[in-house]
């Protein structure tokens, strides 16, 4: 083989491995999706088993951010290299409130955080902005029992409490038969948009299980 040939060849086969060590850059997406967890419902499919004391039933989590994640067109970047130090203990322990754990918040800012642009304190700040800015439907918390309900009930109940959203721009996901999250799709100024078509994937179970708080 010529050597010119070789080190194009060469060339050719490095280059998917540096496109990989690249990355996702960080800064650079389209929109974010707020996933709103209804904590019972993820206590009695994991949280229980974990003992996480995010199922404690003092704690009287309903409706919690799972996380706020940038978002492309089509897919979404994830663990970016941004060069900003890794927030502290004090602050993921500070979105427990919201997030149920500061396990999880360090969690959400490494995969989807990271790749936001913003320090650890900017983003969690963001990410409680978007919180208050969705009316979390209060009927759910006035359950007494588990029921077996639509999907698409979940879905009208937040549309009602948020007149601004429209249903281009929420969707509801199941898992093993439950009501898992609500997905609100929003602008980078935070504002109701619609969602791209990868993540408008609403569940279409009629009989998704709901599990009340404790």
């Amino acid at each position: 083989m010529q050597p010119l040939r070789a080190c194009l060849l060469i060339l050719t086969l490095l280059a998917p491995l540096s496109a990989m060590a690249q990355g996702d850059r960080a800064g650079e997406f389209d929109y974010y999706v707020m996933s709103l967890s209804w904590s019972p419902n993820w206590c009695a499919l994991t949280g229980d088993a974990r003992q996480s004391p995010q199922c404690d039933a003092e704690k009287d989590h309903g409706w919690t951010l799972h996380g706020l994640w940038p978002q492309y067109t089509r897919g979404y970047p994830s663990y970016c290299q941004n060069g900003q130090r890794p927030p502290s203990r004090a602050q993921t322990g500070a979105m427990a409130d919201i997030m149920g754990s500061g396990g999880l918040a360090w969690h959400q800012w490494k995969k989807h955080g990271s790749c936001s642009g913003l320090d650890p304190a900017k983003y969690f700040a963001l990410s409680r902005e978007a919180y208050a800015r969705i009316t979390r439907p209060e009927v759910f918390r006035k359950l007494d029992r588990s029921v077996a309900l639509p999907a698409s009930v979940v879905e009208d109940a937040f549309l009602k409490a948020n007149p601004d959203l429209t249903a281009q721009g929420i969707t509801i996901t199941c898992k093993q038969g439950h009501i898992q999250e609500a997905r609100i799709c929003l602008s980078r100024d935070l504002e109701f948009i619609p969602c791209g078509p990868d993540v408008r994937r609403d569940c279409t179970l009629d009989d998704a299980l709901f599990t009340p708080l404790r």
